[in-house]
């Protein structure tokens, strides 16, 4: 019976996109909305089952290429199912109302729609499907509807560039992946994901590690782990708001989802396995962090803290991968659950973080934070959400990203006890890394939402209209359950409890015991911060009922004796962090531009910086200049004569021909000189 709601899923998206022709635009959104609105409710239903009764398993009949098509949606599969789902709903909520300003643009906002019901039924697909072949192809179909959602302004270049970037790299992704598919259909004949265990199990150590990189450098593409992350802070600021929160939100997660995937069907040596992982993981957290500090356009800063963000997931699923190595369940316990916790939280406050910052791409037409402030005063409700987020996001409580950081540094600390010298060495030196993520996370976002929401504008900014419904809604929805998870986070317990136990089903009764501990350690720890906040709000509040008659006297700050533009002598983002940029130009590639004083009374003066990113630089611009010089090296074979090309055509159906003749003859010699 439960097999019907995947049919029906699936079912419905079609439905809905053979229906588009009959609806005109504003009709097709709505389709969209309520079609995607009925998917998200199969799939909180699905997910509900799976949770309450076990796994659904069911194959279809494939064909001779792919074999018989598993289906096996089990808690693993339910758990992103879920976050997937919820964020897709906000998102295409969001959307809504964000792509009125667009509302001109018909054939955009079509296969806009269009993109979108692909992208989500995608994606939930490659969560149930257990079959290599089918895997690749819904990979496919997700990644060419993202690109598809990502140059939504295909107009602007920058926009274009950045499709092309996430297309391509990609392609690279799934090249890797149809690389690790093929040596298991070789090697057993098989494209079912069971194949893989049965594979690696009967394999050396060596062999398993080999088919871990190729399936965990695919995956790791479309993630964003360091340096496999170059195509996400160019992507993020090209999409539309809606499209980056379900970027950060679901569709990098598609890739954490792979690498949990791989981790439960491979048979190797897992404590190799965990190290790998846990120092990419610091490496990524510590990179995404440190970059984004200094960038100047908000959606690329929140762009780097998605790969910051991935490093601490990563950091969760080395700790789990050590604890399958060491047998060391409370490892196990903090790492996968921490994991899959931050998974959850991160779609949740990041999608509020770009759904806010879209709110104030369309209020000021800039996403220069250089140029912004004072717009608490404008967009009250956009800034405290934003705050929220902020503070989630920094690991505060009671807010959810303090739940699953305190989970992944329990476990942290849990690995100390080892008492062996290379597990501490890691486990000291993954300490130290999550430390300084969580402190520059803070840094970052106190520059963020200090220079945009606080003090007065630093450029001359339009109109600014009160926030509409629709703008805030789905953000007010994904804010209540970032302080819902923040502070009953022992209600997730069951739910954590079974996808863990998928890579260790010896769980007992114990195991649910240390997982309920640290639950019910964090639900006291949010009760009380919640309790803390509703004191503060309590005595602000009747501070506000003593003052409210009082009369009040408004003046001009005292200027230092110097009466000038306000905005001017505000700090910029550049000079807050301004001591961090020079402790870190060494690490970072950042380039400056100075327009020095002269002579006694200067009329300008001003430093721009210019953040790049070093590996982007090292990895893809560089090589790719080196194959432009090369090429360049032919440009006169392209020289405009219809005799040379054709004398090109003829010169290669002759190596064509000429060819095998040669090997044949290169082969008998050969032969001949071994009989010799």
């Amino acid at each position: 019976m439960e097999h019907y709601l995947i049919d029906l899923f699936n079912l419905l998206s079609i439905a809905a996109l053979l229906s588009f022709p009959f609806f005109k635009v504003r009709g097709r959104w709505l389709l969209t909305l309520g079609v995607m609105t009925a998917q998200a409710v199969l799939a909180f239903v699905t997910a509900m089952v799976v949770f309450q009764y076990g796994k659904i398993v069911f194959s279809y009949p494939g064909s001779w290429v792919s074999g018989f098509i598993q289906v096996r949606v089990d808690e693993l599969s339910a758990w992103f199912i879920l976050l997937i789902s919820f964020t897709f709903l906000t998102g295409v909520w969001y959307g809504f109302h964000y792509l009125k300003k667009y509302k001109e643009q018909t054939s955009n906002l079509t296969m806009h729609a269009v993109a979108l019901l692909m992208a989500y039924t995608s994606m939930v697909d490659l969560c149930v499907l257990q079959n290599g072949f089918v895997f690749l192809v819904i990979w496919e179909i997700m990644a060419l509807s993202s690109f598809l959602i990502i140059i939504f302004e295909h107009e602007k270049k920058e926009t274009l560039k950045a499709g092309l970037n996430f297309l391509v790299q990609s392609h690279i992704s799934i090249l890797f992946l149809t690389v690790a598919f093929m040596w298991v259909r070789i090697k057993t004949g098989s494209f079912d994901f069971q194949a893989i265990t049965a594979f690696t199990a009967s394999q050396p150590a060596i062999t398993g590690i080999g088919l871990f990189l190729c399936f965990f450098i695919g995956f790791a593409i479309k993630a964003g782990f360091v340096p496999f992350h170059t195509w996400l802070p160019l992507a993020h600021p090209a999409a539309p708001a809606h499209v980056s929160g379900i970027m950060s939100g679901v569709i990098i997660k598609i890739g954490i989802y792979g690498i949990l995937r791989t981790i439960l069907l491979i048979r190797t040596d897992m404590m190799t396995v965990g190290y790998f992982i846990l120092f990419i993981s610091v490496v990524t957290g510590l990179y995404g962090v440190m970059l984004a500090i200094v960038q100047h356009n908000l959606k690329k800063l929140l762009a780097y803290h998605s790969i910051e963000n991935i490093g601490i997931i990563g950091i969760g699923i080395g700790l789990g991968c050590l604890g399958l190595g060491y047998h060391n369940e409370m490892l196990m316990i903090c790492g996968f659950g921490g994991a899959l916790l931050h998974t959850l939280n991160h779609s949740l406050f990041k999608s509020v973080l770009f759904y806010c910052a879209g709110n104030v791409y369309q209020a000021t037409h800039t996403m220069d934070i250089e140029k912004l402030g004072g717009l608490i005063r404008k967009m009250p409700q956009t800034a405290w959400l934003f705050l929220l987020a902020a503070l989630a996001i920094c690991g505060l409580p009671p807010f959810n990203g303090f739940v699953s950081e305190f989970f992944i540094y329990n476990g942290l600390f849990e690995g100390l006890y080892s008492g062996q010298v290379v597990p501490t060495l890691f486990i000291l030196f993954s300490i130290i890394g999550l430390v300084l993520i969580g402190g520059l996370a803070l840094i970052c976002f106190t520059k963020a939402f200090g220079i945009i929401f606080l003090g007065t504008p630093r450029s001359v900014l339009p109109d600014i209209q009160p926030e509409k419904p629709l703008s805030v809604i789905p953000i007010y929805v994904a804010g209540f359950m970032i302080v819902f998870i923040g502070v009953l986070p022992m209600l997730l317990a069951p739910w954590l409890l079974k996808a863990i136990q998928l890579y260790y089903p010896t769980f007992d009764s114990d195991s649910y015991d240390m997982l309920s501990a640290v639950l019910e350690t964090l639900t006291s720890v949010g009760l009380y911060s919640l309790g803390f906040i509703a004191l503060t709000a309590l005595l602000y509040g009747i501070r506000h009922l003593v003052t409210v008659h009082r009369p009040r006297e408004v003046n001009d700050t005292w200027g230092c004796g110097y009466v000038g533009d306000a905005g001017k002598m505000q700090y910029t983002a550049s000079s807050f962090i301004r001591t961090y940029r020079k402790l870190a130009e060494p690490i970072l590639l950042i380039r400056k531009q100075k327009q020095e004083a002269t002579g006694i009374f200067p009329e300008t003066v001003n430093q721009v910086t210019h953040p790049a990113d070093k590996l982007e630089k090292w990895l893809i611009d560089k090589p790719l200049n080196l194959i432009r010089k090369v090429l360049d090296a032919f440009a006169f074979l392209q020289n405009g004569r219809i005799q040379a090309y054709i004398l090109y055509g003829v010169i290669f159906v002759g190596l064509a021909i000429l060819l095998p003749v040669l090997v044949d003859k290169i082969g008998a010699m050969v032969q001949f000189l071994n009989q010799l």
